[in-house]
């Protein structure tokens, strides 16, 4: 009782929602204790809580005074929150020194919808490039990002087609060299000449063959209809030469070529980009046109981040925009399917919550098998914004090797809700665990067998730091700040060839389930820490924080804010020219003559 009433005294009572038995043990260790939140059927044994499914049903702990220290603080204000749900505390009705784990209207920030939007405003906070780390996304039930989407689709199938022309001359180019040094071997000078002559012959005859990466031959069908593989490349190149133009002459109001050509052209463009990309139909490109095919993909290179990452296959996941846990997450490479995706549930598109997202064809593998990051960071504050950085984090395998010859989520979706139901197949390899997890310890070690192991300090680890200030820097001013409060989230990220990291979501409430050897320890630690961070540097500034890292804290504006009013003047004609002006209100200003020019350069665009 004396400890209960201590306790209350310093303001040490605390309330957890969800089983949190670390938080709730690290708090009891620093002198709090707990009132329990239970729902309106009060739970008045530990045995009977315990067979209880609500999530408002928490268990104070195991000892056996649990129950009446929380009878005992039961009239207290409670001081500390602890929630798996946002909408489990109003923030409204609490006091200033009350603190809690969410913030108001971060859904801005973790729901994919959110994030995509914010993202695109990244110019007017920094000249950084979302496309460098964040896949380019589009909300479907958007009526004009639907068609962006269409016409990105399009423009992409024209760039994967170029790549897939080069792709196979490299290929054939390489097979030919490998087939020559291995048969001159010995010749004399006259047989090398009787050699070339015959493989010039072979060549024209094997036309009819398709050439395929494992080095076999296999003999195609031919089509009633053969496909125009010289006319495809052509309209090609002209889709991508018109995007080009397009950026150049950003300020002129012009139609891109995707939008002139008659859906059905588009319709027999695509069909024919299956046949041969997806299909493997039988194609016969000149060196002319290779050559054209490489310089284009090199312009357009320039001016697309992704271009390297996007593969051949147009592989585009599409996602519900609120759901978590991979719930409802597709892939799909066609057009049509993509579309008719959407339209199956009308609820979300009324909701305007399906987003698609261009898929990592071209991922970094352990073992051929691909995975995901799990990477934590704390917000301790969005005014200004501050951001700690968890030091550790894990992987996530799937249990199918990958690849693109299969649209199932088994393959390219890593989230443990949906691979632990899966049993790995036996040709994986074996150094990963069942339990389909890797802590990033485990991870370096892989690196240093691929003499990269320093990238890890130098590429990937900056890489997040910066994705994720990037995107927390577009919702600042979306997200209700409170003093008091913080908020621990769990950032996705995947991983090119070249193991730069790409964000592709940021989850409230991450995980803390001891699911495998692996989370049980990191999870426990990041829980602890957490605590380190939001209480005990409230009593001591220089207190050990564990493992987390302050990584930005925006300095805070010092100079008051005044509102001002601009004056636009002149005609649009062009008769008079337009200048404008900048005029504080009255409570700064005593009479208009206070006006004065201001430089038009200087104005921000408006929307």
């Amino acid at each position: 009782m004396f400890v209960c009433s201590l306790s209350s005294q310093m303001h040490k009572v605390f309330s957890i929602q969800g089983r949190y038995p670390v938080i709730r043990e690290g708090l009891r260790a620093r002198g709090w204790v707990e009132r329990c939140i239970v729902s309106k059927h009060r739970v008045r044994r530990h045995q009977s809580s315990r067979n209880r499914t609500g999530s408002n049903y928490a268990v104070c702990s195991d000892r056996d005074d649990g129950e009446l220290e929380s009878r005992l603080v039961w009239n207290e204000m409670v001081y500390f929150y602890w929630t798996n749900r946002r909408k489990a505390i109003n923030t409204k009705n609490l006091h200033k020194e009350q603190i809690t784990n969410h913030f108001s209207k971060a859904c801005n920030l973790t729901t994919k919808t959110g994030l995509c939007l914010n993202l695109r405003k990244l110019h007017w906070f920094d000249s950084a490039d979302p496309d460098t780390f964040f896949p380019r996304c589009y909300r479907l039930a958007a009526l004009d990002e639907r068609h962006a989407f269409i016409d990105d689709y399009r423009r992409t199938a024209c760039t994967s087609l170029l790549k897939y022309i080069v792709e196979k001359d490299q290929y054939v180019q390489g097979e030919r060299i490998s087939h020559t040094i291995q048969a001159v071997k010995g010749m004399t000078f006259s047989h090398i000449s009787v050699y070339y002559s015959v493989q010039r012959k072979k060549r024209e005859s094997d036309r009819c063959f398709l050439f395929f990466p494992s080095g076999k031959k296999k003999q195609s069908k031919r089509q009633s209809s053969p496909v125009n593989i010289s006319q495809m490349i052509n309209k090609a190149l002209k889709v991508c030469e018109d995007f080009l133009q397009s950026l150049e002459h950003s300020d002129i109001d012009t139609n891109l070529e995707t939008q002139q050509t008659p859906a059905q052209e588009w319709a027999e463009f695509l069909d024919s980009y299956y046949l041969v990309v997806h299909g493997g139909a039988e194609i016969d490109s000149s060196d002319y046109l290779v050559i054209h095919c490489k310089a284009m993909l090199q312009r357009m290179k320039i001016v697309n981040p992704q271009l390297e990452i996007e593969g051949i296959h147009n592989i585009w996941i599409i996602k519900p925009g609120a759901k978590s846990r991979g719930r409802g997450i597709k892939c799909a490479n066609r057009l049509d399917q993509i579309l008719d995706l959407v339209k199956g549930d009308p609820k979300l598109i009324k909701e305007n919550k399906w987003v698609v997202q261009k898929y990592l064809e071209h991922p970094f593998l352990v073992h051929d098998t691909k995975f995901d990051v799990r990477q934590w960071f704390l917000v301790t504050d969005w005014n200004p914004l501050t951001v700690w950085f968890y030091k550790k984090c894990y992987l996530r395998f799937s249990t199918q090797p990958y690849t693109l010859d299969s649209m199932d989520s088994s393959v390219h979706l890593c989230n443990n809700s949906i691979q632990k139901r899966l049993r790995p197949l036996l040709q994986r390899h074996r150094s990963i665990p069942e339990d389909n997890m890797w802590s990033v310890d485990q991870f370096k070690t892989f690196l240093c067998t691929k003499d990269r192991e320093a990238q890890w300090d130098t590429v990937v680890v900056p890489g997040m730091k910066r994705a994720l200030i990037y995107a927390l820097q577009t919702a600042q001013d979306l997200i209700e700040s409170r003093k008091n409060t913080f908020e621990l989230y769990g950032a996705d990220f995947m991983l090119d060839r070249d193991l730069h990291p790409w964000l592709l979501e940021i989850n409230s409430s991450p995980t803390m389930a001891p699911s495998t050897p692996v989370t049980a320890h990191l999870c426990a630690a990041v829980q602890e820490d957490t605590l380190r961070v939001v209480l005990d540097r409230r009593v001591k500034r220089t207190a050990n924080t564990g493992d987390f890292q302050l990584i930005y804290k925006k300095v805070r504006n010092s100079f008051p804010f005044v509102m001002l009013y601009v004056y636009l003047n002149g005609d649009n004609d062009g008769s008079k020219p337009i200048t404008a002006e900048v005029l504080a209100p009255a409570s700064h200003c005593k009479n208009q003559s206070r006006r004065r020019p201001f430089d038009r350069s200087n104005l921000a665009p408006t929307e």
